[in-house]
């Protein structure tokens, strides 16, 4: 049986040098969750919230599945998102889609890749809604404008949720935000979706 040894000495290394350089690390995040934002993200390794946004942990709640989708029949990703918003109170929810994805990769081709197609449909439909975009580009320049339309849908498909809803009809200071990330030079940016309020 193999038990991962080394992923435990890497653990207790790790703990080791956070109480080395802050004694009290540990003790303050186990006080107290109390995050700002919430990320919803892409599976992929290569793209953790934390580090990328030089964050530390307890600054940000995560949720990552395949291509960082948000469908209204996901209940895991509808209950992280009503926890976030009515206990943790956060006041930002970022959508965050990475170029090169291989989930908007996989929905791009016409192979069949067992029962993670279901979840790609989404993005199928992504790229059917907006299909007069894609004329004339190249597989690269497409892949990536896919990227980028999927975190913008599903931007809209948060704002569109009995949560987020609720919470902007109550007042609560809410924005959604749509963000891409490149692998290659490690460099966020911006897709210009903030959305504030219903009204929005």
């Amino acid at each position: 049986m193999k038990k991962l040894k080394h992923l435990f000495v890497a653990n207790q290394n790790w703990a080791n040098e956070k109480k080395q350089q802050d004694p009290e690390f540990f003790t303050r995040l186990s006080k107290l969750q109390a995050p700002e934002y919430l990320w919803i993200g892409c599976s992929d390794s290569r793209v953790p919230a934390n580090q990328i946004t030089n964050l530390q942990p307890g600054e940000v709640f995560v949720h990552r599945n395949i291509a960082n989708v948000v469908v209204h029949t996901d209940l895991n990703c509808l209950s992280v998102i009503q926890y976030a918003v009515d206990a943790l109170e956060v006041k930002h929810i970022i959508v965050c889609g990475h170029y090169g994805c291989g989930g908007i990769k996989a929905a791009m081709d016409d192979q069949e890749h067992g029962l993670i197609d279901n979840w790609l449909r989404h993005i199928k439909d992504v790229y059917r809604f907006n299909e007069d975009k894609f004329d004339g580009l190249n597989e690269t320049d497409k892949l990536d404008l896919l990227c980028e339309l999927n975190v913008k849908e599903q931007v809209n498909n948060i704002c569109n949720t009995t949560v987020v809803q609720k919470a902007w009809k109550e007042g609560k200071e809410l924005s959604v935000h749509g963000w891409i990330y490149s692998i290659e030079n490690g460099i966020l940016k911006d897709l210009d979706t903030c959305v504030s309020s219903g009204k929005e």
